[in-house]
């Protein structure tokens, strides 16, 4: 991997990524496809064609339907979804959080009960790499745990200090694994992930230490996970410095647009969601002057596109009326065509935060866009 900082505006940067499955261009949003498919229909072809750099998907869904093992037999997940450009896998971690009424943590790591059968999962480092390897991912996340934002430092600090045994352990896995004869992507990557909530010392603290480790990359985890959005800025200054400038920077499970605006004049790379492709299957469509709510009745006969002079699939060819119409029968091509607008959204904006961190005027950029999307 090799990753250069081509232009700072302030703190936010612009940078390159290479990487065995291409190169990135950074800030970037990474569409998600928890279990090897964005959810409305959009295939890789379509992935393509709005923009998409990197796909996320999950680790956990996908050893729990499918199969890690199965998917290695087909080639890598690469192979098995048809997508040539880089994917970046979570390491199951966030179940842990997420799944908190099924699961039990030890030193060791997590026995989860499956939400899809029941089933008892024991999932540590050491077998969140070897999932992650079977799958081939060009990036795999560290295995951690995701404390809430909200917790009491008493817990937080004791479940810090194991994530980063955590990751010493994910390491050494990952080391042992690339040097197999019948590893899937043998340059996979591994991200480190910053926790501890919302308590500054202890995110400092973390980030000092990972950034030991001298990793390819390193995320923010556990935020955008019950605390404010002030409470998440004020994180993102606070830590961010403390990770080496020279390596991506991914803040994961982020987020509206406004906080994605925000967080790369804090420093950020990287960012996913599941809001663009949630929100489109719902009919709440994103725009440049705000989201649109295409159920309302003033849409009924609304000839327009979601939005003027957007080039998504959609809007080159359909009006809100017909978008709603689909919708409301509940046919999948209403849905299809909301994802597909809105992940070109977000593909699109990043694109615009490139082009005016290059330019030099991101500030400029970030305040009018931030008065646009709120309708001002």
């Amino acid at each position: 991997m090799k990753y250069t900082v081509l232009k700072r505006d302030g703190r936010a940067k612009r940078a390159e990524m290479e990487t065995v499955h291409g190169t990135i261009q950074t800030p970037v949003f990474m569409n998600v496809g928890t279990v090897g498919a964005i959810k409305g229909a959009v295939s890789t072809a379509d992935l393509e064609e709005i923009g998409t750099q990197v796909e996320l998907s999950n680790t956990y869904h996908l050893h729990v339907r499918t199969g890690d093992e199965l998917i290695k037999e087909m080639g890598g997940l690469h192979k098995f979804m048809s997508w040539n450009r880089p994917i970046l896998t979570d390491s199951g971690g966030f179940q842990v959080f997420s799944l908190a009424g099924l699961r039990k943590i030890k030193e060791e790591g997590v026995t989860f009960n499956s939400h899809i059968d029941g089933r008892k999962i024991f999932m540590g480092p050491e077998e969140s790499m070897q999932i992650q390897s079977n799958l081939g991912s060009t990036i795999a996340m560290a295995f951690d745990e995701c404390p809430p934002a909200l917790a009491e430092r008493e817990y937080v600090r004791p479940s810090v200090e194991r994530t980063t045994r955590w990751l010493e352990r994910c390491i050494k896995e990952m080391a042992e694994l690339n040097g197999r004869p019948d590893t899937v992507n043998k340059e996979q990557l591994l991200f480190g992930i910053n926790q501890g909530a919302i308590y500054a010392d202890i995110r400092i603290e973390h980030a000092k230490r990972i950034s030991e480790f001298d990793l390819p990359g390193y995320a923010i985890g556990g935020l955008a996970v019950g605390e404010s959005h002030e409470q998440m800025y004020y994180i993102l200054d606070e830590t961010v410095p403390y990770l080496p400038e020279n390596k991506p920077v991914y803040l994961m499970g982020v987020g509206t647009p406004a906080n994605i605006l925000e967080a790369v004049d804090r420093g950020v790379d990287f960012f996913d969601c599941v809001y663009p492709t949630r929100n489109g299957r719902h009919a709440h469509m994103y725009t440049n002057h705000g989201k649109l709510n295409l159920m309302n009745s003033k849409y009924e006969k609304d000839d327009r596109p979601i939005e003027e002079g957007c080039g998504c699939p959609a809007c080159r060819r359909y009006s809100r009326a017909y978008i709603r119409h689909l919708l409301k029968a509940k046919e999948m091509l209403g849905m299809r065509l909301g994802v597909l607008h809105n992940l070109y959204f977000y593909n699109h904006l990043m694109e615009e935060i490139r082009d005016a961190i290059d330019e030099g005027r991101y500030k400029e950029f970030k305040n009018q866009k931030l008065k646009d999307l709120a309708g001002e």
